[in-house]
């Protein structure tokens, strides 16, 4: 079983990436969340895996946090959902928004999610409650779920800043705005720094 690499980031090609561990290249299939928060090329990453052996596959499954990873197995644990959906449903709702959405039964968030019909949404709602913790990366990051600071970081990621520079540009930021004015100030902020 491989259950963590770290090495160098070579491509980026989304959901799929390659990473060079000590001259070898593996090929790892990551949700969004974990893509848009990747380092630029050419720099170190530790990425949690999950190996999934198939009879005509081996396929390679990464995550920057555990908590990601614990999550995808939840999800491949329930009957009708494989890899790819665990992997949508990753890419389409965060681990706190995912965490929410179970909590409150919130069907209509799921089926939002590409691949995910009315009847997987009710699968997954009645197999994930009480499996995902609220607060997950938000919190993980020092920004609290409940504030728009995931989604200004996710957009400012897309546009090519790193992860730093976002991280500092919303730490500037107040606390009651919403997510286009924040996107818009940090956007200032990032270009007179």
């Amino acid at each position: 079983m491989i259950g963590r690499l770290t090495g160098i980031l070579l491509e980026k090609n989304p959901p799929q990436i390659l990473l060079d561990v000590q001259g070898v290249a593996y090929e790892l299939d990551v949700p969004m969340s974990t893509f848009y928060n990747l380092p630029v090329l050419n720099e170190k990453v530790v990425l949690h895996t999950q190996l999934i052996v198939r009879e005509d596959a081996h396929l390679l499954y990464g995550f920057l946090s555990n908590e990601e990873r614990i999550a995808f197995r939840q999800l491949l644990k329930i009957s009708g959902v494989g890899p790819r959906l665990a992997l949508s449903v990753l890419s389409g709702l965060s681990l706190s928004d995912l965490a929410l959405a179970v909590a409150n039964k919130e069907a209509g968030r799921l089926t939002k999610i590409p691949g995910v019909g009315k009847k997987t949404a009710e699968r997954l709602l009645l197999e994930l409650q009480g499996k995902l913790e609220t607060g997950g990366t938000g919190a993980a990051r020092g920004v609290p779920a409940e504030l728009p600071g995931n989604d200004i970081l996710n957009a400012l990621l897309a546009l090519g800043y790193n992860e730093k520079e976002a991280d500092w540009a919303i730490r500037q930021l107040p606390r009651d705005g919403n997510v286009s004015d924040g996107i818009r100030q940090a956007l200032k902020l990032l270009s007179k720094s």
